[in-house]
This record gives C-alpha cells, structure tokens and sequence, in this order.
C-alpha cells in the first residue's frame, strides 16, 4: 500500500498550535502523520452529510477528508471534541 501525502490547512494548523499542553500537541501531531500510512485507521468515522472523516486524540478530534485517486488526505480542523464540529 503505497503511503498518502498529507496537506494540512493553514487554520488547522493555528488551531494546533493553540491546543494547550506540548505532550498533547506532539501527540496529535503523531496522529495525524499516522493517517499517511492508513487514512481509516480502526475508530475512524465518516461524518454525516459531508465527505470528511473524524479520529479522536483523547477528548481532541481531527477533521479530514480523504482523495483516494490522488492518495491525498488534508487535515481540515483539530479541535476539542464540544467545539469542533460547530459551524460558524
């Protein structure tokens, strides 16, 4: 299986390095590299109504959307799990 290249948007990447606590960013951070080998690692969910995909880093939830012709997948949002998928 050939290994996905990760975009992350320029927003994703502020709402990381927000997140509290330096152990807890490098370990979102580790998750998000994981999703190059495996893009539905075991616990992800597709998110109704939209084609984007959620894993959960402790009470944090990454955002992503996959491109399986191209082997892409681009973090769209991290954020704490009350928050995240509010829309403004």
């Amino acid at each position: 299986m050939e290994k996905y290249k990760l975009f992350i948007k320029p927003s994703a990447v502020k709402e990381i390095e927000a997140i509290p606590g330096k152990k807890l960013r490098q370990q979102i951070i580790q998750r998000i590299g994981q999703l190059a080998e495996n893009p539905r690692p075991p616990g992800c969910q597709k998110l109704s109504g939209y084609d984007r995909y959620r894993i959960r880093q402790g009470s944090y939830r990454i955002v992503y959307g996959i491109e399986d012709d191209e082997l892409v997948v681009y973090i769209v949002k991290v954020g704490h799990r009350k928050e995240v998928y509010r829309t403004r």
